[in-house]
């Protein structure tokens, strides 16, 4: 069946809620308007007004609302509406849901999953735009996971709500309309997948840049450099073990990152690889970043700010001089 990422996504919310009737969604707009990104359109007439529940404009609230339903037993969707939104309710996410096993000494698990639109693309200038998944990737207690095919934007949901802890599932607005077809593939959180086998160079990305270092290996490829492209999946726990035996094959990386350069998920990729791989590389890993400003709205702007297939193959290149 061929469907868009966005459909994957709505198919996997509805199948997930037909599966258990402690699944229910929450947030601004998912009812009636069927969701900012039409995600959730639909569901409001097939599930009804308990399980597809508008929330007033206060993130913090209903976060936490979602939060007190998952230790009373069901299984919570919270639809944050942006990553930069998710700001808001911080302190609920990172004070309550990540540490809250570890504080009863595993006696309450928080099984809630929250789901969020985050990076660039579709001109929605600065208050929009941001990819704050590295930020989340650094706390301990929760999972981070980042589809970026049809395949994952579709089964990742009920991988999460299955997991029995807080997971954050970031979607890219930037891949909403491309289009692919669904296999039957089982989809887990836990491990990277190599999206396209290589020899001589390892690019290593997630969620909107995966096309993006894909388009950046046939380019490569017509040069006669065989890049292998890692899709990180999971940004937490980071599934090193892929990434590594990738660059021990190849021998050199690239790493591509939504998020700022600086204090970035880059940066701990790259540390990871020099202490466990050093004496496999053929040369100094590199990175292809977001640029250190706010996303700017113009859309040629928009783009320039972004990590780009041209400027990944000019990383991969260098490596080879």
């Amino acid at each position: 069946m061929t469907i868009t990422y966005r459909e994957a996504l709505r198919l996997g919310l509805r199948e997930a809620m037909a599966r258990d009737e402690r699944v229910f969604l929450m947030g601004e707009d998912v009812g009636r308007y069927g969701g900012t990104y039409a995600i959730s359109k639909g569901l409001l007439a097939e599930f009804g007004p308990e399980r597809v529940r508008d929330a007033p404009l206060s993130e913090l609230a209903f976060v936490g609302a979602g939060i007190g339903a998952a230790l009373g037993g069901m299984r919570p969707i919270v639809e944050v509406m942006t990553v930069n939104f998710s700001l808001l309710p911080l302190d609920q996410i990172v004070n309550t849901a990540a540490i809250l096993r570890h504080m009863s000494g595993g006696q309450f698990a928080v099984p809630l999953v929250i789901r969020m639109a985050t990076g660039a693309g579709r001109q929605l200038a600065a208050q929009h735009s941001h990819s704050f998944e590295g930020w989340f990737a650094h706390i301990p207690g929760l999972k981070i996971v980042t589809p970026a095919t049809i395949d994952d934007a579709h089964g990742m949901l009920g991988a999460a709500l299955a997991d029995g802890n807080p997971v954050l599932l970031f979607e890219y607005p930037a891949l909403f309309e491309t289009t692919g077809e669904l296999s039957a593939e089982p989809i887990d959180i836990v491990h990277a997948k190599v999206r396209r086998p290589g020899t001589r160079v390892s690019l290593v990305a997630y969620g909107g840049c995966v096309p993006k270092a894909l388009q950046a290996a046939e380019r490569l490829a017509d040069e006669g450099i065989n890049a292998e492209v890692v899709d990180l999946r999971v940004l937490r726990p980071l599934d090193m073990d892929t990434v590594l035996a990738s660059v021990r094959k190849t021998r050199r990386a690239v790493i591509v990152d939504e998020g700022w350069r600086s204090g970035s998920l880059s940066a701990e990729i790259m540390a990871r690889i020099m202490e466990q791989a050093f004496y496999d590389l053929d040369a100094p890993v590199a990175r292809v970043c977001r640029e250190e400003v706010p996303i700017p709205y113009p859309k040629h702007l928009e783009e320039a700010a972004q990590p780009q297939a041209d400027k990944i193959v000019m990383a991969a290149k260098g490596l080879f001089q």
